[in-house]
């Protein structure tokens, strides 16, 4: 995962926590102010209730169609139209009376038989009244909710419960005042103690927050999108700096390090990257050319010695009558002053390619003709060992040096003759969708060791385990066969198998070769 879409998920996931923590804080918020407006409510019902209690003489009528002739029903209703209301009357109990008797309790299972006496006696149908709820869907306390309310200090607790209309089957969840204190149902008579439940439903604030929930999830959801979307393009905006120092760090090579990456004017730990890379580069440099620099003048300096040491070989050899051992010196004096001279020939052309003044003479090649050139070339070399060299592949146009491509497939081909190949094959075939171009050299010989592939090109390295010093000569003809390729744009690899051989494949771009005649190619 890229550094953007880490930064983008890092901010649009700290915002998600936010909101996230805002929306419960505020769905928290109005829930507890819904509540609280309810609670008033019923506290003001309750008051009411207490009040008018005595006039709606509830005990007078026994039954409810008595009470609705009488008109005490309808009074109720036009007096608490939105309240449920039930009362159980504990006719034998004073409240401090409760309280002390379960106080003084010893064991639980006397505060059991305490509670369970103060439940049967207001579950009594004859200590029972209610109003706008059906008498046959009554609520009742818990062991827990009937001790805490008789443990409260005002005598009150709310609880919540689900309860039938009188008018309907639906059961519909309430929030209930639960009190504990004296009320006047007769009027002839004294107050009694009495536990009065005033209740109302939760439609309407379970509702109001369902659609607060939809609507925080709606903001939510844009919020998050919102800011995921200005994060990534922040985030962006924020690393192009970064993104322009990588582009330009990735095209310098050892051929162009002359150039530099940009330094952005952000005054940040980019800008001191930039600077830093910078002046790597030029530390780089200033090694590079002085090691080129060395190469240069080393090889410069030892071709006239060298030559001076092999002519003076030759002319012995031709004018004078040495013996055999001398004859036999002078023969290794030549040989090894031409292989110097090779190899400070390479090392001029190494010295020529990590300068950037490797000259090439573009023009267009084919193919097939040029595979067949090289192969001619070789065919003495390869007759001489019972090698059998062919070209082949398809017929391609492209635009390169054709000197200093046969100079490395002369390389390839060579290594592949070293190596003791009876077969050795010369391809060509398109790739990329037709813009490359990929020159293969492939042989039977005894392949190489994965471990060496990696090191192949470095200069001076050789595989001894396949290749004697006499043969495999300074360890820079892949090296200079990779620095041409390099020049064209191109790339050079190895696939090898031991036991099976191996494949060398130059891949080039086509080059700008429209309206290209067969005449003019070589």
């Amino acid at each position: 995962m890229t550094l953007r879409w880490r930064l983008t998920l890092f901010y649009t996931g700290l915002l998600a926590v936010l909101l996230t923590a805002v929306s419960v804080a505020a769905l928290v918020t109005i829930r507890s102010s819904l509540l609280s407006n309810l609670n008033r409510e019923l506290n003001q019902s309750y008051l009411l209730l207490t009040e008018t209690l005595p006039s709606l003489n509830l005990k007078a009528p026994s039954t409810d169609e008595e009470r609705d002739a009488a008109g005490v029903l309808p009074l109720a209703r036009y007096l608490f139209p939105n309240d449920a209301i039930q009362i159980d009357e504990l006719p034998t109990y004073d409240f401090p009376t409760l309280a002390q008797q379960l106080e003084e309790a010893p064991t639980p299972d006397a505060r059991e038989q305490v509670l369970a006496f103060v439940r049967g006696l207001g579950s009594d149908p004859q200590n029972r009244e209610s109003i706008g709820m059906d008498r046959g869907s009554l609520i009742s306390l818990t062991d827990a909710e009937l001790t805490r309310l008789i443990e409260s200090p005002d005598g009150r607790i709310y609880i919540q419960r689900d309860v039938r209309d009188p008018y309907s089957t639906q059961s519909a969840p309430h929030h209930f005042l639960v009190t504990l204190g004296a009320l006047q149902l007769d009027p002839s008579a004294p107050p009694n103690l009495a536990v009065a439940y005033i209740g109302r439903k939760l439609e309407g604030n379970l509702y109001t927050q369902a659609q607060l929930q939809r609507v925080l999830l709606a903001l939510c959801l844009a919020g998050l999108l919102t800011a995921g979307a200005g994060a990534y393009l922040l985030a962006g905006q924020a690393l192009r700096p970064l993104r322009q120092v990588q582009r330009a760090a990735e095209s310098i090579g050892g051929q162009n390090l002359a150039e530099r990456v940009p330094e952005p004017q952000t005054g940040d730990e980019v800008q001191a990257l930039a600077q830093a890379l910078n002046a790597m580069l030029g530390r780089l440099e200033g090694s590079f050319e002085a090691q080129r620099r060395f190469t240069s003048d080393a090889s410069h300096e030892l071709r006239t010695p060298v030559t001076a040491i092999s002519g003076h070989a030759s002319y012995l050899l031709r004018r004078t009558q040495p013996n055999e051992q001398q004859r036999e010196s002078l023969d290794i004096i030549r040989s090894e002053s031409e292989r110097l001279t090779n190899l400070i020939a390479s090392l001029l052309q190494l010295a020529r390619s990590d300068s950037g003044a490797l000259a090439l003479t573009r023009q267009p090649v084919l193919s097939g003709p040029f595979l067949s050139e090289v192969t001619r070339e070789l065919a003495p070399l390869a007759q001489a060992q019972g090698t059998r060299l062919t070209a082949g592949g398809e017929e391609l146009a492209f635009e390169g040096d054709p000197d200093r491509l046969k100079q490395v497939l002369i390389n390839l081909v060579g290594n592949a003759l070293k190596a003791g190949a009876k077969n050795i094959t010369l391809t060509s075939q398109p790739q990329g969708g037709g813009r490359e171009v990929r020159l293969s050299v492939h042989d039977d010989g005894p392949g190489i060791p994965p471990e060496h592939l990696a090191r192949l090109f470095d200069r001076f390295y050789r595989v001894e385990d396949s290749r004697s010093r006499d043969q495999g000569g300074a360890g820079l003809g892949l090296s200079i066969a990779k620095g041409i390729v390099d020049a064209h744009g191109g790339r050079i690899w190895l696939e090898s198998e031991v036991g099976k051989g191996t494949t060398a494949h130059v891949q080039l771009p086509i080059g700008n070769i429209a309206d290209l005649d067969e005449e003019d190619v070589p």
